[in-house]
């Protein structure tokens, strides 16, 4: 089984960007009969590849092309957003989806976002608590008052007590916050200890702890399966390595999160082995049949559609059949 992530860059080398939204709608619509787990479509703004920077939009997009196919928006930059107006779209996105959207929100780490949308940086943490504190009220539907004015999200949302939401994020303060809150929580990966941090907080606020996801440091995030490797590398490769270099950029330090690379050749990022894999039909059996989802990232780098439209069915057409056996 596998996953499948969208953030639309498209670099100058790339496919047209029209091209790739398509592709994007496309491609959930095809795999969610196909042993598809999930879509995730992620959210950076003011980004010269074009990386999207609505991935609410896009998600209520791949919900009315499908039917059955769980969607997440991973990871949505709270403080960027007016509370209620996001509580809003979430719950228009629950309805038109029948339930099938979740959500993980987080704090961002970009300055240049914030001075983008006008909203002070240094202040992140504590407009993310206040933010977060009203959301989770308003997307259940529920009225309630808040700093003197009455707020009822309408319609009421599909999703008991409103769609899921989870926090994200690689750092204590942010397991904190998730555990605080009693919501899930994805860590951005390396820090085992972050899963402590998070039950230890969701038990002193009186939460069960919830989920708790931190990927290990060498977790392969960026997964694609050929039948040759080498033409594979040869073809996928300047995407690949566009996706590490300029995530890597954004990133100065970072030895933690699952997804980063510091390769800075095509041949470097084939050698780690590590975030960015492309794997044998055999090999990507054996990872599902051991129990992990391969991730894959079908439109990397602005990878021409048509390229990546096969790579997509030999996961589907020849990797699922065998698994399935």
């Amino acid at each position: 089984m596998f996953l499948v992530r969208f953030d639309l860059r498209s670099p100058s080398f790339g496919a047209p960007i029209t091209e790739l939204y398509r592709a994007a709608l496309d491609m959930a619509a095809w795999v969610e009969d196909r042993g598809a787990l999930m879509a995730v479509v992620s959210e950076h703004h003011t980004m010269e590849d074009g990386y999207l920077p609505s991935p609410v939009l896009l998600a209520t997009a791949m919900a009315a092309r499908t039917t059955r196919l769980p969607i997440m928006t991973a990871v949505i930059v709270l403080p960027l957003y007016e509370p209620v107006r996001l509580a809003e779209d979430l719950v228009v996105l629950d309805v038109l989806s029948e339930g099938r959207a979740s959500h993980v929100l987080g704090v961002g780490y970009r300055p240049e976002e914030y001075e983008h949308h006008g909203v002070d940086f240094h202040r992140r943490g504590r407009i993310a608590e206040d933010h977060l504190g009203v959301l989770l009220r308003a997307k259940t539907g529920e009225p309630f008052e808040h700093e003197g004015r009455r707020i009822h999200v309408t319609p009421a949302p599909v999703t008991p007590g409103g769609p899921r939401v989870a926090w994200g994020g690689g750092s204590p303060a942010a397991a904190e916050r998730a555990g605080r809150h009693g919501l899930d929580f994805f860590g951005q990966g390396g820090d085992p200890s972050l899963a402590e941090v998070y039950a230890a907080a969701a038990r002193a606020h009186g939460h069960q702890p919830g989920s708790c996801f931190v990927p290990p440091a060498d977790a392969a995030t960026t997964v694609f399966v050929a039948h040759d490797l080498d033409r594979a590398w040869e073809e996928l490769g300047p995407h690949l390595l566009h996706d590490v270099v300029s995530y890597a950029a954004l990133n100065p330090g970072d030895t933690q999160t699952a997804s980063l690379s510091r390769a800075r050749t095509v041949d470097e990022l084939r050698a780690e082995a590590r975030s960015h894999r492309i794997l044998t039909v055999d090999e990507a059996v054996e990872t599902v049949r051991g129990g992990a989802p391969l991730a894959l990232h079908p439109l990397v780098g602005g990878l021409p559609p048509e390229v990546a439209w096969r790579y997509l069915r030999v996961v589907t057409d020849d990797v699922m059949p065998l698994v399935s056996r």
